[in-house]
């Protein structure tokens, strides 16, 4: 193991273990956790791996402790890496006012205004320093997907977008498909990259995916009982007319009934799991 890496936390689960580390992130200028669950074939093989990005005022800890993946995971061979959502440890002035920026709500973008920009960059944390960290450090083949939930699941699509290469599949739970449109993106937007709403664009799935197609095979699904939906913070209408007209490869499940919660998370963690597992 590389001496970059200081074990946290771990814990056996289906065979595999459940590992916390803490490192120092130059990218971020201060020390981040991250949750990874290796299966029982890390043991003696290199597997596959999918990133994991998580929603807002979550840590890499909620996604490990309540998405019940382990056990498909285990079965497939399939490792998982959970991100943390935001910086630590900044203390920015204004950083904890609120649920939506700054703490837990980093977005996944790469902060251009002050002083944000100061540690908040999270698209390049999940894109290339952490990624180069982990394929040193543990038994990865290379083939990799990613996925997340809310604003996690804006993640996934953007990285995925502006990476067509690096991931083989992407998909999503209950993503803010749209940024520029909804009171959530538009505030962490202003705040993070400024008023130019142009700039904005380059970190929002549905503008991607109309200048530039959509070369993944997409799975969202989206709970009809999520609060959030009703709110207009999600958009998934948005994402599958952005597909339309490029021709892209959307399956967006409507699930009535289902909120935004970890429950809706676990009732189909296992169908994305299996997706992604096809593509890799």
């Amino acid at each position: 193991m590389t001496d970059t890496l200081e074990l946290v936390s771990e814990n056996k689960s289906f065979g595999g273990w459940l590992r916390r580390y803490r490192h120092r992130s130059e990218v971020l200028d201060c020390d981040m956790v991250f949750g990874i669950y290796l299966p029982p074939q890390a043991e003696t093989q290199s597997v596959p791996l999918l990133w994991w990005l998580s929603g807002l005022t979550c840590t890499d800890e909620n996604f490990m402790q309540k998405a019940g993946a382990h056990r498909v995971a285990a079965e497939l061979g399939m490792a998982i890496i959970c991100p943390d959502t935001s910086p630590r440890g900044t203390d920015l002035p204004g950083e904890h006012d609120s649920y939506d920026f700054g703490s837990g709500a980093g977005f996944y973008v790469d902060a251009t205004e002050a002083p944000w920009n100061q540690h908040y960059h999270m698209y390049s944390y999940v894109v290339d320093e952490l990624p180069d960290l982990v394929h040193n450090a543990f038994p990865l083949s290379g083939q990799e997907a990613i996925s997340g939930h809310s604003m996690g699941g804006h993640g996934a699509l953007v990285c995925a977008l502006h990476n067509p290469e690096r991931y083989q599949s992407v998909s999503a739970f209950a993503p803010i498909c749209h940024p520029l449109n909804c009171s959530w993106g538009e505030k962490a937007f202003g705040g993070y990259l400024g008023d130019d709403r142009d700039t904005w664009k380059a970190w929002d799935a549905c503008e991607l995916i109309r200048a530039n197609g959509a070369p993944h095979s997409l799975l969202v699904d989206q709970g009809g009982a999520d609060n959030f939906l009703e709110a207009g913070q999600l958009q998934p209408e948005a994402l599958e007319a952005a597909c339309g007209e490029v021709g892209g490869d959307l399956t967006l499940r409507h699930q009535p009934g289902y909120d935004h919660s970890y429950f809706f998370i676990a009732s189909f963690i296992e169908d994305h799991l299996r997706f992604h597992f096809r593509h890799l």
